[in-house]
């Protein structure tokens, strides 16, 4: 008698028993090119990153339909000879891997499964011509079925062209997006892979619509053109180095913002990756500077010795394993922190404008002996006074600009005339004007105060003529909260002990991340011991935050360590960030009110500190405290260019 057990159907009948069995090659290839050719943007992806690896110094890309109808790609590289072809469309085949212990991978294909993967989904047909060759070859695959290569006409390099992807797999085309979407993928891939190689050109063409024409350039330049951060004023450079690895790159201020992450664009020894230690390293860096839910915008190229990272982790290749995770992500936080302390006037925002509306209506001059009509006023005038001439505003508001006070004797102009912007009240106008443009506002990029507009907002006027526009209480407002951080958490933050300690039960792993960190949660104000079981008793919290429920924080820190388990608990929102967000309180009670007059020694004060904080660029709820407009943005607003 068997022992081996019967299988029964639903309605109760026996059924045969399955066997084993191989699969047929067009079907495992069309599985695994599931997994590797999973839209468009993945098939645009691994065709550009065989152009690098060839050597282009130019790359043309063009889809139709999304690149479910059809995808270009056209590059200048080295080529391949018909034998080369022929073995590039199957599986496993590759002229990239030198090193079979997948340590030393310095091209950003090795895998040999991108080709097949597309021939077996779609109609592929790959067009090449070896340097130095007077013709071209050509191979065809379609739906997994391979042609010999033909000779043609073409020009040095390689041209891919794929076209009725997942034709072969109809499951898999059924689920892809609009056309739209798709095509906002593939975008996205091509603008990270375009960070990776500056040198070589890239020309996108979605649709019809040319996306991208970049040519070849430096990185600065290339990162740029690609973080489309229009309104900075200007990128922040970072570098920093920690045992062995390397950061470099180009991060935009706090004020400088995206609604999702993908203005974040991330290079580890040249290879585009999504990775998510990376990622929450720079929402840490960011966290106390920038708006609650918004992204910032970077672009980051670290350098990490071969045998300390490994790529071989997804067919994708954009996922990684750090050997080190917790030394890559302070070496992040710890850079793009040092960036960011400087004070206000290094890095701001400059406001979106658009030019000022071509008049309409052309207005000719009177007739000899005529009398020009004069215009109805839209409101009426006021006297003017304080030095300002302004009409006065609608719905009987009055006017509510004050300049500083000009000195009766003029101040000649030149190095030898020019002032110094030091802040001080009997510095006229004239004179700060002069200091700026003589050279001695170099050290004050706030420039002079020269009104305050509305009793909110002070005006003035940098060394190289910009004007500047600072939000006086959102600037006093971080001005406070530094200063009442560093008293609290210069030592340690003074704790208030429970008259009845709470015991909060937690899973053993998050308990022990608890107890692992309990000296640092000590110099927080957060004394925790152990109670067995499970349990963790809890004997004081942040005087701070007054009657805090010991339960949910805890619970709420456990949670945050577990998910990232290399970050400390000063870095969490659930501890810091409600201590943040007391202080923050604390800072804008405590800060100029908006409304309130500031006397012209109070301004210039003001603007001095802002240069010297820390952070000073955003307000404590990560709101931009100073504006900028240059010279071609005033141009721009009045219509001259």
């Amino acid at each position: 008698m068997s022992d081996q057990p019967e299988q029964v159907g639903a309605s109760g009948g026996q059924l045969d028993r399955p066997h084993v069995r191989r699969l047929p090659e067009v079907i495992v290839n069309r599985i695994a090119a599931g997994e590797v050719i999973e839209r468009p943007a993945a098939a645009v992806k691994e065709l550009i990153e065989n152009a690098i690896d060839a050597g282009a110094r130019r790359l043309d890309i063009s889809l139709d339909g999304g690149g479910v109808d059809r995808m270009i790609v056209t590059d200048d590289g080295v080529g391949m000879s018909p034998d080369d072809l022929a073995l590039a469309v199957e599986r496993h085949c590759t002229s990239k891997l030198g090193d079979e212990t997948l340590v030393h991978i310095n091209t950003l294909g090795f895998r040999g499964e991108a080709l097949p993967s597309i021939g077996a989904a779609a109609r592929l047909s790959i067009t090449s011509r070896p340097r130095g060759e007077s013709g071209a070859w050509r191979i065809r695959v379609e739906g997994g079925k391979t042609y010999a290569p033909e000779p043609v006409a073409g020009a040095v390099g390689t041209s891919v062209v794929v076209e009725d992807l997942f034709f072969a797999t109809p499951a898999r085309r059924k689920f892809l997006k609009s056309a739209r979407v798709e095509g906002r993928h593939v975008e996205s891939v091509v603008r990270r892979l375009a960070l990776a190689v500056p040198q070589t050109a890239f020309r996108f063409v979605l649709d019809g619509r040319e996306v991208l024409d970049l040519p070849s350039q430096d990185m600065a330049a290339r990162a740029a053109a690609l973080l489309d951060a229009s309104e900075a004023d200007g990128f922040l450079t970072i570098n920093g180095e920690r045992e062995g690895m390397t950061l470099t790159g180009f991060i935009c201020p706090p004020s400088v913002h995206r609604s999702t992450a993908n203005g974040q664009f991330m290079l580890v020894n040249g290879r585009p990756v999504v990775d998510p230690v990376l990622k929450t390293a720079v929402r840490v860096a960011y966290r106390r500077v920038i708006e609650p839910g918004r992204h910032p915008v970077v672009a980051l190229m670290l350098t990490v010795p071969p045998e300390q990272v490994d790529v071989n982790v997804h067919p994708a290749k954009t996922e990684l394993r750090f050997a080190d995770e917790a030394a890559v992500r302070s070496l992040v936080i710890g850079t793009i922190q040092r960036a960011l302390e400087h004070g206000a006037g290094v890095a701001g925002v400059r406001p979106v404008l658009s030019a000022a509306p071509r008049a309409t209506r052309i207005w000719y001059p009177p007739e000899q002996g005529q009398v020009a009509p004069q215009p109805v006023p839209a409101y009426p005038s006021a006297p003017a006074a304080g030095g300002v001439a302004e009409p006065r505003l609608m719905f009987g508001d009055t006017p509510s600009a004050r300049t500083l006070p000009v000195p009766p004797q003029p101040i000649p102009c030149g190095p030898e005339g020019a002032a110094q912007i030091d802040g001080q009240a009997n510095v006229g106008l004239a004179a700060m004007l002069d200091g700026a443009a003589g050279g001695g506002g170099l050290d004050h990029p706030l420039g002079a105060a020269v009104a305050q507009v509305l009793d909110t907002y002070i005006l003035a006027v940098a060394a190289d003529g910009s004007l500047v526009l600072v939000d006086q209480h959102a600037a006093h407002e971080r001005l406070t909260h530094e200063r009442l951080r560093e008293q609290y958490l210069g030592g340690r933050v003074q704790a208030q002990r429970l008259l009845v300690p709470d015991v909060v039960d937690l899973p053993r792993v998050q308990q022990d991340l608890l107890l692992a960190r309990q000296p640092m949660l000590e110099r927080l104000g957060v004394e925790i011991e152990e109670f067995g079981g499970g349990s963790i008793l809890v004997r004081a919290l942040p005087a701070m935050l007054g009657r805090s429920d010991a339960l949910s924080l805890l619970r709420d820190l456990a949670d945050e360590l577990e998910a990232d388990e290399n970050g400390a608990p000063d870095e969490m929102a659930s501890l810091d960030g409600k201590l943040d967000a007391v202080i923050a309180r604390m800072a804008c009670h405590g800060s100029i009110r908006a409304g309130r007059r500031l006397t012209p020694e109070e301004m210039n004060a003001l603007l001095r500190q802002m240069e010297a904080t820390p952070r000073a660029g955003t307000c404590s709820h990560g709101r931009p405290t100073w504006l900028k407009l240059s010279r071609s943005d005033l141009e721009k607003l009045f219509g001259r260019r």
